[in-house]
């Protein structure tokens, strides 16, 4: 996850740990549905820990978690028996908590009694409220001590507190309860084999205003806000049949995860964007949500709008070493209130990414050509040429044609690429590279961003730009490929080096630069059997590196573990090569590693090689999930396989289906294009289409690449 730093990573939330989302706010959990405030647990909104404490008792007994089952990503329900104090084993207490997260939390608690005698319980909810940032809770450094105070009113508590002068408060609700200054209680008989229940609910109170919108029970129709959200959602989106009926159970969830990792831009509430990802990292993220939108173009094209709106509102404007602003450059993250001396580089927004900049540009141009209108697409390209102009002022310092990265300050990232970890860029030998660092996919990154605009500029009929930057693309290509390559190894450097060394770690980062199409064709065979190698594949995944690599470790965050997002991209660029076995290879291993968790990949796992350890994906400790890239993953490689894209400005839709005989037949309905709705059928090798809007044309083959497309619009040379 962008963002993550080993030094300062949390520990791990705990087996069985909860985590709902909705918009910006989560909650994390143990599975009894107790939060703890010395464990990464609570309830969080706007990046502040709003309830820190929130155990449930009866009779002065802890609840013994049965099951907890995610009804979706902002629900669950817990189940729990409460233990017997007279030596035997069985409880006749059961006790239900239905729970749903949003700007607080609601919370349904039902106590069921399973014996022929009447039941005599006394239930207790502690309550507490830090106020902790997130940063706070996330390196368990809770360092500012608020002014607390506590007011119980009726059925209600407020609980209070200031820091400096900022004020922060929640609003406790137990109708029917005892609310005294440490929590709630119920004295209640519960008759024999009945039940008793409650609904109590947690919101934030905003300075000046009152409670936040009241956590509002669900209506006549038995629907939640959170519930409206949801089916508003659904109803946008494809619908997917599958043959093999695991993966479309997987393609739900991705479905489900990203809708839930909705956030809308403050400033802008009807612009929606993705999230990074739960718990630590729900806010906008570049690179991330960049890539997120990338990859479910065919799910929902406005996502990737809103979130090119929201980071081109936010592109840096000045030089500042704190936060690593520069003129052009996109941002790595935002968040929304946490204190600046807590965040990335001391501010709310930190610019400290070396990719996100061209990723801007390249998710520009596949906005285009899924067709929006041509006023909103230029109104962004002012920004796509700002982004190209830090490549080149700031991106490039030395003038060498490499995009490269150092952090500016003692407190920012060291390594700025997606493997941001302090030891994720490494040579073969182990030794940690030292910057400035030119990345390999990065190149890839320019290179693909330089043809995008210029094809945008094509389409605009300004060929003297087009010709221009594919000049640029040209001469980057052929640099790359000369001094990226080595060929006593038959793979790229992962990066070069502040001596413009080669880092000649063995590294998916290489994968990445399939996809936009750098990689000369002759070695692109070479990269595509070391990337299946067993050194690299584990049988679930392409790993971030080979195990005879001397930084290897497969329980390590970049250097051996095996990331969902990584080998979607690696598969794309597999297909656009023509390596198909493998890309399916790739796909078949992940799809089938989701099975593993419910359907939902984790943003990482361990790269254990499959049976090495158990005969089943190592979980990573601190993973998160739902994560953005994770939950798009599949999206991206059943697309990929698909060989599924649009081209609405030349009004065209291209299919190639290329499945597994696993996958089985493929039917979607409700898919958008062009301001339609399509149904699609795959069946073999076969693609059909149903309701193409007017003026669009199906053809079963692969879109041109947008560099085909420049290479034929170049002008004749003089004679």
């Amino acid at each position: 996850m962008a963002g993550w730093n080993a030094d300062t990573a949390a520990g791990p939330l705990g087996a069985g740990t909860v985590t709902l989302v909705e918009g910006s706010s989560f909650c994390i959990s143990l599975p009894n549905g107790n939060m703890h405030p010395e464990l990464p647990h609570g309830v969080f909104f706007q990046d502040t820990r709003i309830l820190s404490g929130w155990s449930l008792t009866v009779n002065g007994q802890p609840l013994e978690p049965l099951a907890a089952e995610t009804k979706e990503p902002y629900r669950a329900q817990f189940v729990s028996r409460v233990p017997r104090t007279d030596g035997y084993a069985d409880s006749t207490l059961i006790v239900e908590r239905l729970r749903e997260v949003g700007a607080g939390i609601q919370e349904q608690v039902t106590v069921r009694n399973y014996s022929a005698q009447a039941a005599e319980c006394l239930i207790s909810v502690r309550t507490e409220a830090d106020f902790a940032d997130l940063f706070e809770v996330k390196e368990a450094r809770i360092q500012r001590r608020w002014d607390e105070t506590r007011q119980a009113d009726g059925d209600s508590l407020i609980i209070q507190a200031i820091w400096q002068d900022v004020r922060k408060a929640i609003l406790v609700r137990a109708p029917g309860a005892n609310v005294g200054h440490d929590g709630l209680e119920y004295r209640i008989s519960i008759a024999p084999h009945g039940l008793w229940s409650a609904i109590l609910t947690v919101v934030p109170v905003i300075e000046g205003a009152g409670p936040a919108t009241p956590f509002v029970h669900h209506d006549g129709n038995g629907l939640s806000p959170r519930d409206r959200r949801h089916q508003e959602w659904v109803a946008k989106i494809p619908v997917v049949k599958m043959g093999n009926r695991s993966i479309e159970r997987t393609l739900q969830r991705s479905y489900d995860d990203l809708g839930a990792l909705r956030i809308e831009d403050p400033n802008y509430p009807e612009r929606v964007v993705v999230a990074a990802g739960a718990p630590w990292f729900m806010t906008l993220f570049g690179r991330d949500s960049l890539w997120a939108s990338e990859m479910s173009l065919p799910v929902d094209p406005s996502l990737a709008l809103g979130t090119l709106q929201t980071l081109a509102d936010r592109q840096g404007t000045e030089v500042d070493p704190i936060s690593e602003e520069e003129p052009g450059k996109i941002l790595h993250e935002v968040r929304l209130d946490v204190s600046s001396g807590l965040s990335l580089g001391g501010k709310s927004i930190y610019y400290g990414s070396v990719d996100a900049t061209p990723l801007f540009v390249i998710v520009l141009a596949s906005v285009s050509r899924w067709g929006f209108a041509a006023e909103t697409i230029s109104a962004l390209l002012p920004h796509a040429d700002r982004a190209l102009e830090w490549i080149q002022d700031y991106g490039d310092k030395d003038g060498d044609g490499f995009v490269e990265y150092e952090r500016l300050n003692d407190h920012g990232l060291i390594n700025q690429g997606w493997k941001d970890s302090w030891d994720g860029i490494n040579f073969a030998d182990g030794t940690m590279a030292e910057g400035p660092i030119a990345l390999c996919e990065v190149q890839a990154y320019v290179y693909a961003a330089y043809i995008a605009r210029a094809w945008m500029a094509s389409e605009a009929g300004d060929a003297t730009l087009a010709a221009r930057l594919i000049d640029r693309a040209a001469r980057l290509k052929k640099q790359f490929n000369e001094q990226f390559w080595m060929p006593e190894r038959g793979y790229y450097a992962i990066a070069l080096d502040g001596k413009k060394r080669q880092v000649d770690a063995c590294a998916s980062n290489m994968g990445h630069c399939l996809w936009p199409g750098i990689v000369d064709d002759d070695k692109a065979p070479l990269v595509a059997e070391r990337l299946m190698s067993p050194e690299m594949f584990s049988g679930w995944g392409v790993r971030t590196l080979a195990t005879d690599m001397g930084a290897y470790n497969p329980a390590s965050y970049h250097n051996g573990s095996v990331w969902p997002h990584d080998n979607a991209i690696i598969a794309a660029g597999l297909v656009r090569y023509g390596f198909v076995a493998e890309a399916q290879r790739i796909a078949t291993a992940l799809l089938e590693a989701a099975e593993f968790s419910d359907g939902r990949l984790p943003e990482l796992f361990c790269g254990f090689t499959r049976d090495e350890v158990v005969a089943k994906p190592v979980p990573y400790p601190t993973a998160c999930s739902p994560q953005a890239w994770a939950a798009t993953t599949p999206i991206r490689l059943v697309t990929s396989l698909m060989r599924y894209d649009a081209h609405v400005s030349r009004g065209s839709l291209w299919m190639d289906p290329v499945f597994p005989e696993s996958f089985g037949d493929l039917h979607i309905t409700n898919a958008p294009l062009a301001g339609g709705r399509i149904t699609i059928d795959v069946a073999g090798s076969t693609a059909s289409v149903r309701g193409l809007p007017e003026g669009m044309t199906f053809h079963q083959g692969r879109r041109p690449w947008l560099a085909e497309l420049m290479e034929e619009a170049k002008p004749p040379l003089d004679t």
